[in-house]
């Protein structure tokens, strides 16, 4: 089970930090990844990080901007958001799924992740 939490709203430049909380023992075998999903589109990728922590993969409109991490013996997932925009604002959503051939081809859709927090919305005030 993952718990997505540390949205909310900011203005443009700003920075947040989201966190997400993984129960269960095999935290550390697992792909995590961020999506965001905002009003009317669909649910788009962010970032992902391999199960070590050292491969990592961002959106290009994200790069530069944001950093996503994890700490395995905290069974946590962390997105430190920088320099926040606007466009940034949506549902903010965390992922998990095994580390196969498929997601490590596929990281960037979501119907290669098998597990799902709830959301945390983030808002950039213009």
């Amino acid at each position: 089970q993952l718990q997505a939490s540390g949205g909310g709203l900011v203005q443009t430049g700003g920075s947040l930090r989201l966190s997400c909380s993984a129960s269960g023992r095999a935290f550390s075998s697992l792909v995590m990844g961020w999506f965001r999903q905002a009003p009317g589109n669909e649910r788009q990728f962010v970032a992902r990080v391999g199960r070590s922590g050292s491969a990592t993969k961002y959106s290009p409109s994200v790069t530069g901007r944001f950093t996503i991490s994890r700490d395995n013996a905290k069974n946590t997932l962390f997105l430190q958001m920088n320099s926040l925009k606007p466009e940034d604002t949506a549902v903010y959503y965390c992922a998990a799924g095994a580390d196969t051939i498929d997601l490590r081809n596929n990281y960037y859709d979501s119907r290669a992740y098998e597990y799902w927090g709830q959301g945390t919305q983030v808002t950039v005030s213009s």
